[in-house]
């Protein structure tokens, strides 16, 4: 089996890996699909460096089925169809003993902190596995991590249906927050800049503008007449979505923020102080927001082919990688690790 193995300075090399076997409380996995995201593009361009052990393995976003157990792991057979949620918390910190373990103040993120996906053989702890219904496909299941993200983004906006929300931002994990949401019974309106992006919402069926062409502020006044909106995803990530997050939500509405930024942005303020604002920050995703990810891809309730973009071979990673840098055409890239 092969692996992508990551050397530092935008470095790929293909090379065989070596398959290893499952300890106490790990299973051995055949990994069929990976999904490459904003994370891997980030570590591709040296970004958060100091967490890697190089030559490092990427990838997070997954799809396989188990080859092997170790010792004491129970309800998880060879044979079984898996995804990963790649979190190894340490158990013990004030975020841990509080239930938050996703949050976890010294948690590993695998794919980062430890050898990630990107490879025929992928050995991992027994407690981040969730299964995928045999009426799932795995390519599908390779797109379970995104979707838990964008139910995680959701269920901490606490949108009810009839609510009216904006995402600020179309990539991958804007699209799927605005089609979680719409799946909630949510009206949904984003704005993006990339006309492929803007396309591809529409195609999806989600209104979808570009801000510099229309005013975003008028326009939600008018859908929302006068309010505002119930609920602002900001996903850009951008100093103009920072800094319009603050202008679209009603009184005692809710921000959530889902983008990392790479500087502190302004926020302004005054506008919490004068219609009573809430903010809040999501990180990752819980279990339940696997298992409801997985439930809302069995039952059809999204359209994973169309946000599949392309999918490659191993060896054909770097290429991706270009490809997503440029950030004109793309969507999703599955990798297919089988292969």
């Amino acid at each position: 089996m092969q692996a992508v193995f990551f050397e530092g300075n935008r470095s790929l090399r293909v090379g065989e890996c070596v398959a290893v076997a499952p300890g106490a409380g790990q299973v051995q996995i055949q990994v069929a699909f990976c999904g490459i995201c904003g994370t891997d593009l980030h570590l591709y361009h040296g970004a958060m460096a100091h967490r890697l052990t190089l030559p490092h393995v990427m990838g997070h976003e997954m799809s396989g089925t188990i080859t092997r157990v170790g010792s004491g792991v129970e309800g998880w057979a060879a044979g079984d169809r898996v995804t990963v949620r790649p979190l190894d918390p340490c158990g013990t910190c004030p975020a841990c003993k509080a239930g938050h373990s996703h949050i976890c103040h010294n948690l590993k993120f695998i794919g980062i902190d430890t050898p990630g996906a990107l490879q025929g053989s992928w050995t991992v702890p027994a407690h981040t596995l969730h299964r995928l219904p045999e009426g799932l496909s795995l390519r599908e299941g390779a797109l379970i991590e995104p979707i838990a993200v964008a139910c995680h983004d959701v269920r901490m906006s606490e949108i009810q249906s009839g609510e009216f929300a904006v995402v600020i931002g179309g990539g991958p994990i804007g699209i799927l927050i605005a089609l979680v949401a719409q799946a909630r019974g949510a009206k949904v309106l984003m704005a993006e800049v990339n006309p492929f992006r803007l396309q591809l919402a529409r195609d999806l069926g989600v209104e979808a503008v570009h801000p510099g062409e229309v005013d975003l502020v008028a326009l939600v006044n008018e859908r929302t007449a006068g309010a505002g909106a119930d609920v602002v995803f900001e996903v850009s990530g951008s100093k103009p979505g920072a800094e319009m997050m603050t202008k679209l939500p009603r009184t005692r509405g809710r921000i959530v923020v889902v983008a990392i930024y790479g500087e502190a942005p302004a926020v302004d303020l005054f506008r919490f102080f004068w219609r009573e604002l809430r903010l809040c920050g999501a990180r990752v995703y819980e279990g339940q927001d696997f298992e409801r990810a997985i439930q809302l891809a069995a039952e059809r309730r999204l359209p994973l082919d169309k946000l599949v973009t392309d999918v490659l071979p191993l060896k054909q990673l770097e290429a991706a990688m270009h490809r997503m840098e440029g950030g004109g055409d793309c969507m999703k890239i599955l990798v297919n690790c089988a292969e």
